[in-house]
């Protein structure tokens, strides 16, 4: 596959070529989207500042017609959400205030579950929390069945998820198995995630990048008007009150004494390492024990 960098002024936005947490290469109608945060991929402030860049850039492109969104380190699609982004918050008040319905990190799956592209999630690793909730935000994933697993893991660190989470999980696997998924907080493999309806298909690893890019040729080769016919006629559910009620818990129990003690306990037990990520269920419920 060749693509090309996007190079073009962007007037306000950053130009494409500029991002420092993301690749972004277009052919034949496909916007090909590497998220490349390392050490894990963590959601970082600049992360999310260039996610919604980019999203929102590529909303007014009609030469775009699908985009695929995969990680450059292939044991860690999206880690979950920096641990430190509390201490950024003050600086992307600007960005939260674009959506006065959702908050800051329901923000980022909002603008995918709107965006007038088709989204497509490459899962080959792992992605928790708000790595979880990005992959049910976007329309289709398809994930490496002996390598990739999700979870929406917040539980752990004592609080819900603040990004959509409860709400796209019922919206995806239904009330019983969203509160199993919410309550345990364990990290489910691709078949799994699959027959919960958390995902559309797990395929064998080594099959996984040559599968999304038969499917995103499939649907770039579509008329745009066919495109936007179909996701106007499945659009995503109204999520708004719940949504602010999912923010009003997060925020009462992330200003609790539990969560920072959890997180620091995290941060010092290897969490955002990958050695620490490659099993941070057993590293939270160590620290959580020893408190």
């Amino acid at each position: 596959m060749q693509t090309y960098w996007l190079t073009a002024n962007l007037g306000t936005h950053m130009n494409l070529h500029e991002y420092t947490t993301l690749r972004v290469g277009i052919d034949a109608g496909v916007a090909w989207i590497t998220l490349d945060n390392p050490p894990v991929n963590v959601l970082s402030g600049t992360l999310i500042r260039e996610l919604h860049d980019v999203l929102g850039t590529l909303r007014d492109d009609r030469s775009v017609r699908v985009i695929v969104f995969s990680s450059a380190n292939p044991e860690f699609f999206i880690a979950h959400v920096d641990i430190h982004i509390l201490n950024e918050m003050d600086e992307l008040q600007g960005i939260a205030d674009r959506n006065p319905d959702a908050n800051l990190f329901q923000g980022v799956g909002e603008l995918l579950r709107h965006q007038p592209q088709v989204t497509i999630v490459k899962l080959a690793g792992k992605a928790r929390a708000g790595g979880a909730e990005f992959v049910a935000a976007a329309d289709m994933t398809f994930a490496a069945r002996e390598t990739s697993g999700i979870g929406q893991s917040e539980v752990l660190m004592g609080i819900v998820p603040g990004g959509g989470g409860t709400q796209y999980l019922r919206e995806r696997v239904g009330r019983n198995r969203a509160l199993e998924l919410l309550l345990t907080g364990d990290l489910v493999d691709a078949d799994t995630a699959v027959a919960y309806g958390w995902i559309n298909r797990a395929v064998p690893a080594a099959e996984l990048d040559a599968f999304v890019d038969g499917v995103a040729e499939k649907i770039a080769a579509l008329s745009p008007q066919l495109i936007a016919a179909a996701k106007q006629l499945v659009p995503p559910a109204d999520l708004t009150d719940g949504l602010r009620a999912e923010n009003d818990a997060w925020a009462e129990l992330v200003s609790g004494d539990l969560p920072p003690r959890l997180m620091t306990g995290a941060l010092e037990h290897g969490a955002q390492t990958p050695a620490g990520e490659r099993d941070l269920e057993s590293v939270m419920r160590s620290v959580a024990a020893g408190l």
